[in-house]
């Protein structure tokens, strides 16, 4: 933030989950930490003023080894299994942080919700 301040301007960008807008057993701690980057990242963003634009990312499924992290066998098939069939990669989450970063900067793109179109 103090670079931000120096410099008179900035983007925040975080990374967030779609676990943060659908809650599902066996996830919830997980979930619970993207709720509280979103609403800390909302907080900023009113906060800040118009010098500052902040931007939460969450994503869906991704074609990352995230899935392999999970200590519970099963939450770690279930992940494996899902990204294995449905995830998008990991460009398509850099090409939305870019987009949003392009804009100019009167231009707030305070959430993108990016996902495969197969994920419920």
């Amino acid at each position: 933030m103090a670079v931000f301040r120096t410099q008179g301007a900035g983007h925040f960008i975080t990374v967030a989950s779609t676990a943060a807008l659908r809650i599902v057993p066996t996830v919830a701690v997980y979930a619970g930490t993207k709720v509280a980057v979103r609403a800390i990242c909302e907080g900023l963003r009113q906060e800040a003023g118009d010098s500052l634009r902040v931007t939460t990312v969450s994503p869906g499924a991704v074609g990352t080894p995230f899935a392999e992290a999970s200590t519970n066998p099963q939450v770690r098939a279930r992940n494996t299994e899902m990204r294995d069939r449905i995830a998008i990669p990991p460009e398509a989450i850099a090409r939305a942080i870019a987009f949003a970063i392009e804009q100019p900067a009167t231009v707030g793109m305070n959430e993108i919700v990016i996902r495969p179109t197969a994920q419920n």
